[in-house]
């Protein structure tokens, strides 16, 4: 019987979606929740990225199913042996870690550099070598470039092309001279909650740095109690009469920087969109943002948990969630950074999706008066957060 491997070294994974999944995922059997809208986040991740990725987890969900042991769903490519380099911190500082582990890291590679430059100034290796690490240093920003240059590096290093302290040190820091994807993960209890004070620092420092919030709406791992995230009308605990204020709009605080690139996704609905954005982020030198639409079975979908993919794409296609982007890049080039890639809702469809799942229809049989006037609350709040967007992308200023 013969043996079905990854085929990503025969076509261009970063090319399409389509192609993406011809790589092996680094992420595998989570046992995540039947249906949890977050892992497939995740795994798209590993498969372009988890061989150079490293990962400051959040203490949640995805810390839960990303760390079950003595098992782990993360693992390493069957070709060269890498894959991601995954921890967990608390709960309230997860972002503050992960920018820690960016900075270490920068500062290794700064020392790379540094021990290069003064083996090519003083004539310490001969004429090939001192080009290698020319190379290394003019693409020490690319994954693919550096992770190449880094391997002829320490082949010739190896073969006793340059002997003494430099050598050495060389190799003791090889697994820097591939760029790292600094990722930075968690729920929307950490980021829009407890974490968000430290979020906020992190983001504001401009360090490359990328971050990927799973938002199921509610604080799923301590079973459901309301966050920032939740939205009107929905029943949570400590909110058992329905939500009553607007969610937070973490995107748009972090889209006030600036300097910020920022996602708002739903795999579902679009997985070009998404796969779009992970590249745009990642190829972005600074803080990224990207937060993705993910159905939880603490939603209560009537449909069931194995139509969670579907659950985004009608999430999009009512207006309850939007899908956009904003890019710093294009600001500098002089055009509008903000792209909506939502359609324009059907919003006849908004109320049948609310009564869709538990967390809303439950407030019908509760509360069936405060029901009503929540639902059209939680509508108006879409309907107006969508015209904001209208009106950043520059696509009209239609009141409602």
């Amino acid at each position: 019987m013969k043996k079905v491997a990854p085929k990503d070294d025969l076509i261009e994974k970063f090319a399409s979606i389509r192609n993406s999944q011809f790589a092996q995922p680094l992420f595998q059997f989570s046992g995540a929740c039947a249906g949890c809208g977050e892992t497939p986040y995740i795994k798209l991740l590993t498969q372009l990225f988890g061989e150079e990725m490293m990962v400051a987890n959040a203490t949640g969900c995805s810390s839960i199913y990303g760390a079950s042991a003595p098992a782990t769903p993360y693992c390493r490519s069957c070709k060269n042996g890498f894959g991601p380099a995954w921890a967990n911190s608390l709960f309230e500082d997860n972002a503050e870690y992960g920018l820690g582990m960016a900075i270490a890291t920068r500062k290794m590679r700064d020392r790379l550099e540094s021990i290069m430059k003064e083996a090519i100034n003083n004539g310490d290796c001969p004429p090939d070598l001192s080009q290698l690490f020319l190379d290394w240093i003019d693409n020490r920003e690319s994954t693919y470039l550096s992770r190449k240059a880094g391997e002829k590096i320490v082949e010739k290093i190896e073969s006793g092309d340059i002997t003494g302290s430099i050598g050495k040190i060389i190799l003791e820091l090889k697994n820097y001279l591939a760029k790292k994807s600094q990722w930075i993960i968690g729920g929307d209890g950490w980021a829009y909650d407890i974490g968000f004070g430290g979020l906020d620092h992190v983001l504001a420092s401009g360090e490359n740095v990328n971050v990927l919030v799973l938002d199921t709406e509610v604080y799923s791992n301590t079973g459901g109690q309301s966050s920032k995230a939740t939205p009107a009308g929905a029943v949570a605990k400590f909110a058992t009469s329905g939500k009553k204020i607007r969610k937070k709009d973490l995107g748009m605080i972090a889209k006030s920087y600036g300097y910020v690139y920022v996602a708002q996704v739903a795999l579902g609905a679009s997985q070009d969109q998404f796969f779009r954005a992970v590249k745009e982020a990642e190829a972005y030198n600074g803080p990224s943002l990207i937060i993705c639409y993910a159905p939880c079975i603490n939603h209560g979908l009537k449909v069931g948990m194995a139509h969670s993919i579907q659950e985004e794409k009608k999430a999009v296609e009512c207006g309850y969630w939007h899908l956009w982007r904003f890019n710093p890049i294009l600001e500098d080039m002089g055009q509008n950074g903000f792209i909506l890639d939502s359609k324009e809702p059907d919003w006849n469809k908004f109320q049948d999706f609310l009564r869709g799942e538990v967390r809303f229809d439950a407030l019908t049989k509760t509360f069936p008066d405060e029901a009503r006037i929540l639902f059209e609350v939680t509508q108006q709040n879409a309907e107006w957060r969508y015209n904001q967007y209208r009106k950043l992308a520059k696509i009209g200023d239609k009141a409602y």
